[in-house]
């Protein structure tokens, strides 16, 4: 169907590909993998004839067409209605219909039978088209990948890009070309919306090419992967797993191959060396050089795994309770998100906050920074410190800055050897360091932001789609930041393989409140399987939905007050701290004065009292972790 052979194509003096070639057959689903500036967007427009090769050639055959969503389509604006936009994709069937409404407009004043001709031919052209069902089929896929009925009438102008993305991808499957190719999807879909497409795709008569760094929506969707490496399109028939089982023993058949080569170039080397100055050795050193020169050489395996060698640390510990939200609600205008609803956040609790679009995920994520306005009580626990990570954050890194300069004016004490410790981690070593961010790719920003946020020290992380485009290997490096953090983090992501490896709990919204599975992302999926299951099973007048409530023994009055009297104690240490920590920031501002500086015995009095302070304040903080023990035991014993 189509076909690339010997492609060459190079950005100034750097190849992006050398000789390239692959074969894509009528119902090939293939996803298109690789490290981010390799090349795999550059390949959909050379194939989409966006950009033109410059050796080499790509062939279609004639019946051959492509639909292409690509991330520039989020420019697109139009006073339409989405539905109308959608519909677009029955170009000759929508033709059609204007052609027989006009006749039909005509046929009120002025009857004949050459215009009643018309209009049955008009007609049954419109049936063969399928035009009777177009917009039942608009308003299916519309409403698949998550837009509300309602929405169906709206203009595009009033969604935002992400959501205008999904228009242009229900255009695209309702266009229905031989080889659909689909640049980074899941980045504007919810989880319900990603769990639809893929289904579509399991089930579509055509072709796919995928572009994507989310491995399960690859393995629900692919049985090929092309990944790009070294200038080249290598295949692997199968799915990401499988690509990834096979890769490993690809990588080491070929390093063995490598090393031995390798080893023969030396000796041949040594023997030329040695032996090129004497004339009776002068044809077999001869033939040793000619071999060298013929050897088809054997490439090094490129390591593209990379491991976090670096704990992100913090100062101190917070409380045990983190965040409690006290009948918390929220509404803009008519549109209720939150009513009346509590939750609570404890220390090392790792939440990941999941569920569709309009929800109110991104909100609730604000709420518990407390940059949203909200009827109830947010209360935040003692000692939080709190980082912040969003797509926004990719705006505020200044741009003329070069990316260890960024990371120095993040407010850490760092060294610049640890900073670059720590860029290292996030693959930038060496004189990368010293690149300015405005000349970054949009995945190597989100990795700097990513990196600003944890060598904040925050003992509290709020992270708003966080792997959104991250590659393969910066995924992972930041799963395992994320799995060596010993905080408390909430993060809002669509990304499931990241999530399972990440979460211990798991937040959804559901009938404006918030509800909590205390478990892994796969022990949730399995318990909502189940209660599916039943409802499917048990008569619809008998299902009561069951909620995964912790259930708490009843305390015995004596406990109940012992709790009550040490959180009273617990409050009013924490109230004392609060007032001596004022009174240190007050006397080291008394210090630093100048007349004090230079006066000894002024000095010497302020020092006195500077450090009696930071005794009392540690002989608290000591306590304070003494009585929160001690309400720990009790509430985990009553």
């Amino acid at each position: 169907m189509l076909a690339i052979n010997n492609l060459s194509y190079f950005i100034g003096g750097r190849a992006l590909y050398q000789n390239a070639a692959l074969h894509i057959k009528p119902k090939d689903k293939i996803g298109l993998i690789g490290l981010n500036g390799k090349g795999k967007s550059t390949l959909l427009k050379l194939i989409n004839g966006d950009y033109q090769a410059d050796e080499g050639e790509i062939s279609k055959s004639n019946e051959c067409t492509v639909g292409f969503l690509n991330q520039d389509l989020l420019s697109y604006l139009t006073d339409d209605s989405i539905l109308t936009v959608a519909m677009t994709a029955f170009g000759e069937a929508v033709d059609t219909q204007r052609r027989i409404e006009k006749i039909l407009k005509k046929l009120e004043t002025e009857y004949s039978d050459e215009l009643i001709d018309k209009l049955t031919k008009l007609q049954e052209k419109f049936e063969r088209l399928e035009g009777y069902s177009m917009q039942a089929k608009a308003e299916e896929i519309l409403e698949g990948i998550g837009f509300r009925t309602e929405d169906l009438h709206r203009p595009l102008k009033q969604f935002s890009g992400g959501w205008r993305m999904r228009v242009m991808l229900a255009k695209l499957l309702l266009e229905k070309p031989s080889l659909l190719m689909l640049d980074e999807p899941t980045n504007h879909l919810d989880l319900p919306s990603i769990e639809w497409v893929e289904n579509y795709i399991r089930n579509y008569e055509g072709a796919v090419i995928i572009v994507s760094h989310d491995r399960q929506f690859l393995n629900n969707t692919v049985s090929r992967i092309v990944e790009v490496s070294q200038e080249q399109l290598i295949s692997y028939e199968g799915n990401y797993d499988f690509y990834m089982s096979e890769k490993e023993l690809r990588s080491e058949i070929q390093k063995n191959a490598f090393e031995n080569q390798q080893q023969k170039i030396k000796q041949t080397e040594r023997f030329i060396e040695r032996f090129r100055a004497k004339s009776t050795k002068a044809r077999q050193v001869q033939s040793r050089v000619k071999a060298l020169e013929r050897m088809d050489r054997v490439e090094d395996v490129i390591d593209d795994t990379a491991a976090v060698n670096f704990k992100f640390k913090f100062k101190q510990k917070s409380g045990r309770y983190v965040m409690r939200l006290h009948n918390i609600s929220k509404a803009y205008g008519d549109l209720s998100i939150l009513k009346n609803t509590s939750a609570i956040i404890e220390r090392g609790d790792k939440i990941a906050l999941i569920g569709a679009n309009g929800k109110g995920k991104s909100t609730l994520l604000r709420i518990i920074s407390g940059t949203e306005m909200i009827e109830g009580e947010r209360e935040e626990g003692y000692n939080v410190i709190e980082g912040f990570y969003a797509q926004h954050q990719l705006e505020a890194l200044h741009v003329n800055n070069e990316i260890l300069e960024e990371l120095k004016q993040a407010g850490s004490d760092k060294t610049e050897l640890e900073l670059r410790q720590i860029l290292g981690c996030f693959l930038f070593s060496d004189d990368d360091v010293f690149k300015k961010i405005k000349v970054l790719s949009g995945g190597e920003k989100s990795r700097v932001a990513l990196a600003k946020t944890l060598i904040s020290e925050a003992n509290f992380l709020l992270l708003d789609e966080p792997t959104n485009h991250l590659d393969f290997i910066s995924e992972n490096i930041l799963i395992q930041a994320l799995q060596q953090y010993q905080g408390t983090f909430v993060v809002v992501s669509h990304n499931r393989h990241f999530i399972s490896e990440v979460a211990n709990k798991i937040w959804y919204i559901e009938d404006e409140e918030i509800k909590e599975y205390p478990g892994t992302y796969q022990e949730y999926l399995y318990w909502r399987n189940e209660i599916k299951m039943s409802e499917q099973t048990e008569p619809a007048e008998n299902v009561v939905k069951k909620e995964p409530v912790k259930k708490e023994r009843h305390r015995e009055p004596e406990d109940q007050k012992e709790l009550k009297k040490l959180q009273e104690k617990l409050s009013g240490i924490e109230d004392e701290i609060a007032e001596i920590e004022s009174e240190i920031e007050m006397s080291e501002t008394h210090m630093a004065k100048p007349e004090v500086y230079a006066d000894p015995d002024a000095l010497s009095k302020a020092t006195v009292t500077y450090e009696k302070l930071k005794s009392k304040v540690n002989s608290l903080q000591d306590q304070w972790e003494d009585v929160a023990g001690k309400i720990d035991e009790l509430e985990q014993t009553s």
